[in-house]
């Protein structure tokens, strides 16, 4: 999946988190975190936004996301959506 375009998906509300995905300024798959629980749950946010990102076939990314206190369902749900829309994307592969 190539990024085309910045897109994002979520809120700012509490229990939610605010993911935008740009196109990378340098190869890989970069995860900028804004959370106010990020000494305890940072690692993992990240991890679950990376490892959707790859599961969806994208190897470039530049992807930023700012945390309420979202639980990793609506961490994958907020990144798949971000990505789709970045790509112009409207072939949904959606987990059962």
């Amino acid at each position: 999946m190539e990024i085309k375009k910045t897109a994002s998906a979520g809120t700012m509300e509490s229990s939610d988190i605010m993911i935008t995905v740009a196109k990378p300024e340098q190869a890989g798959i970069t995860v900028h975190l804004t959370s106010s629980v990020e000494k305890q749950f940072g690692k993992q946010i990240k991890a679950v936004i990376a490892e959707c990102a790859r599961r969806m076939g994208v190897t470039d990314a530049d992807i930023t996301a700012v945390d309420q206190g979202a639980l990793d369902c609506v961490i994958k749900a907020r990144t798949e959506t971000a990505l789709y829309r970045s790509a112009d994307s409207t072939d949904y592969h959606w987990e059962a």
